[in-house]
């Protein structure tokens, strides 16, 4: 069989979703790794008890154990998380391989969103609970301090955040192409 009776045999997104994947991929592995080594990182040299001191008053490296969810609410409650997050991960596994025109807002999206599901299942199937070590103190209400966090959480919130803008930039451009 020659080259170009073979490409013709491919489902016509099969290439698509290969070059797409290795961008996903690109993005969300690294990130992944950046999660799981800062964290190793943490357990060999922070204790839980003694908070390491980066800019005094403002940013601490601390060792805090997460069996909850975001801000530590609904604690005790790892194997729930656990399973949320492996319906997360099927969800956006089975978003990135949809045929679908290139959308890279939404792809870096699921990008960040992969490697901070994977970075926190991670923690949750290994120690029981999720890693956090970054605590920041804002000197204002509600964030004095800011809940100790991990490069997961960060991926998941800026996901989070560029859905939204993606969605109210779709919606904007809808709205012109109706007028």
């Amino acid at each position: 069989m020659n080259l170009l009776a073979a490409q013709e045999l491919r489902p016509p997104f099969v290439g698509y979703c290969e070059i797409n994947m290795r961008f996903i991929f690109f993005l969300s592995l690294p990130l992944y790794a950046l999660d799981q080594w800062t964290k190793e990182l943490v357990l060999r040299f922070v204790s839980p008890d003694e908070p390491r001191i980066v800019i005094s008053n403002f940013f601490h490296l601390v060792n805090v154990t997460n069996t909850g969810a975001a801000f530590g609410s609904f604690r005790n409650n790892n194997t729930f998380f656990v399973a949320i997050s492996a319906v997360a991960l099927v969800v956006v596994v089975v978003l990135l391989v949809q045929r679908r025109l290139r959308d890279v807002r939404r792809d870096v999206s699921l990008a960040l969103l992969l490697a901070g599901i994977l970075g926190n299942l991670t923690d949750r199937l290994l120690h029981g609970h999720v890693i956090d070590f970054l605590l920041f103190d804002l000197h204002v209400r509600f964030a004095h301090p800011w809940p100790a966090f991990n490069v997961a959480d960060s991926c998941i919130s800026i996901a989070v955040v560029l859905f939204v803008v993606h969605s109210f930039w779709q919606g904007r451009s809808r709205a012109e192409a109706m007028r």
